[in-house]
């Protein structure tokens, strides 16, 4: 399955962002559990994070970061990158 990357950067005050978290979390963790491989974080230096996760394609992941919460909600502005993996 193909690797996805959803690059993103914050475009709420951290303190509404922050009401959104929760359910990006468990969002992620439903992804896991559906067999996409996926793994979300931030840049320390906050502002902005990424998810990386697998798809069967371009559509799947475009449906997938549709319903993050994170998106829903209007947190954070994004752009969807195919990966390829070169190493594993």
């Amino acid at each position: 399955m193909p690797w996805f990357v959803k690059i993103e950067e914050g475009i709420v005050e951290k303190p509404e962002f922050d009401l959104h978290v929760p359910a990006h979390k468990a969002y992620v963790k439903e992804l896991i559990a559906n067999g996409h491989q996926a793994r979300s974080g931030y840049w320390t230096q906050r502002g902005g994070g990424m998810m990386v996760f697998q798809a069967a394609s371009l559509e799947e992941a475009k449906a997938i970061v549709a319903k993050d919460p994170l998106i829903q909600n209007g947190c954070v502005s994004y752009k969807l990158y195919e990966w390829q993996v070169v190493v594993e």
